[in-house]
């Protein structure tokens, strides 16, 4: 769900822009969609290292581990980072050990000093959502190799809504932090990515199973963004797409630029500076008669929204429209459509993927609403999100031991959350 990103080849000569829909400097899509449709692009992956690869990953992990930044998996406890997440930090730093740590270390110290994870587990719900309006979301559908999709559409980062939107910061994050709260909320996003997002989507079918998702795909929406507007977001764009590169490393698969005005190419001067070559290789700026043809090289038409030429019917400030198979995974979060509506409703807020439970994260009006659900619930037609929930506090036998009791009560605060989301739901659509 990166924020931004660049190219920084060369650009062609200006003569050229005109004829090319002010779209320069720009990669080739269609290499890049044949790359991406064989597994050149696994190269630096999970399972797909070479052996110099894979001691380095071990040396780095022994590295920060007697530094006291990493646990190995000892006596059936997990390790403390997944070597899917070491190997984005080898692959930004193209498997230098010592740059790995120092990022990997700045990192840790960063999520540390902000409190990134308590941020994304404590997060008021309705500020959360503030966040969610504000930045890439989520549609709920994959690439063709599994890889999530993201749209953002500019021209909503405007002064109005970046006003209305720091009306609303609070007293949810540290007050010591360096970090502008406007700025950790978008982080808390990027958590809903790593600890949501991806591990869902590692869980569902793909070509190449075996090897852990760990990036997003984004298309970027700049149509009707002036260049005004472009340059009172320059200093917000360029605060969080530096954070975003230092602490949230290879999160980024592509992002594809659609509806780039003509002065485009003075905004790409600036963003372009804010970034090394490899990430600035990933962008992808489209002429309209492109966007088609190169998304679809990309994603099954069902995986893109309608107002790009695909089949899905999603728009911005939707949540995720699942899948059916993600929906078999996750499908308690939803709640069936309210009434005039098409589509289910999906629980607000930040929540967490750990293969076989979901748990429901944030809180309302100060009040922590955490629970745990299992995957692979999924609400039934006529029924409420909560509603296979209560079906399974139901089947509590008679004579349940009392870790049966804590379980049961954890579902049964799940169902309430869940209904409560149901009903604001409703109550909006009759509003």
């Amino acid at each position: 769900m990166p924020f931004w990103g660049s190219k920084s080849t060369p650009t062609k000569a200006e003569s050229d822009a005109s004829s090319n829909d002010a779209t320069d400097p720009k990669n080739d899509p269609v290499a890049a969609a044949s790359q991406a449709a064989g597994t050149a692009w696994l190269a630096g992956h999970l399972h797909h290292l070479t052996e110099d690869q894979e001691q380095k990953l071990e040396e780095f992990k022994k590295l920060c581990e007697q530094n006291g930044y990493y646990t190995p998996e000892r006596d059936g406890e997990k390790a403390s980072h997944a070597d899917a997440t070491m190997l984005r930090f080898l692959r930004a730093r193209k498997f230098d050990i010592d740059g790995a740590w120092g990022q990997f270390k700045d990192t840790e110290d960063w999520r540390r000093e902000n409190a990134i994870e308590s941020l994304y587990e404590n997060i008021e719900v309705d500020a959360y959502e503030a966040a969610r309006r504000m930045y890439p979301q989520w549609t709920g559908r994959r690439d063709r190799r599994g890889i999530p999709v993201y749209v953002f559409e500019i021209q909503h980062l405007n002064n109005k809504n970046m006003a209305a939107y720091k009306s609303t910061l609070s007293t949810e994050t540290q007050q010591s932090s360096k970090v502008p709260e406007r700025l950790l909320r978008l982080f808390a996003l990027y958590e809903n990515l790593l600890r949501f997002v991806m591990p869902l989507c590692s869980q569902l079918s793909r070509p190449n199973p075996e090897t852990p998702i760990t990036s997003s795909n984004n298309i970027v929406d700049v149509s009707g963004v002036g260049l005004k507007q472009f340059w009172d977001l320059k200093g917000h764009m360029q605060d969080a797409s530096v954070l975003a590169t230092a602490h949230y490393p290879e999160t980024l698969d592509r992002i594809f630029i659609i509806g780039a005005p003509s002065f485009f190419p003075t905004v790409w001067g600036w963003i372009k500076r804010w970034f090394d070559p490899v990430t600035t290789s990933k962008i992808f700026i489209l002429s309209a008669a492109e966007v088609k043809p190169t998304l679809t090289n990309f994603m099954d038409p069902s995986s893109i929204p309608k107002q790009y030429g695909g089949d899905l019917d999603w728009k911005w400030g939707d949540v995720p429209n699942l899948d059916e198979e993600a929906r078999q995974v996750v499908g308690a979060l939803e709640a069936p459509a309210a009434e005039g509506e098409t589509k289910p409703s999906f629980i607000k807020g930040p929540v967490l993927f750990n293969d076989d439970t979901i748990e429901i994260l944030g809180k309302v009006n100060g009040e922590s609403r955490k629970s745990t659900l299992p995957a692979g619930t999924v609400a039934q037609q006529g029924e409420s999100a909560a509603a296979p929930v209560e079906k399974a506090a139901a089947q509590e036998t008679p004579d349940a031991a009392p870790e049966d009791e804590k379980v049961a009560a954890v579902q049964e605060d799940a169902a309430a959350a869940l209904k409560s989301e149901a009903e604001t739901a409703t109550n909006t659509v009759a509003a």
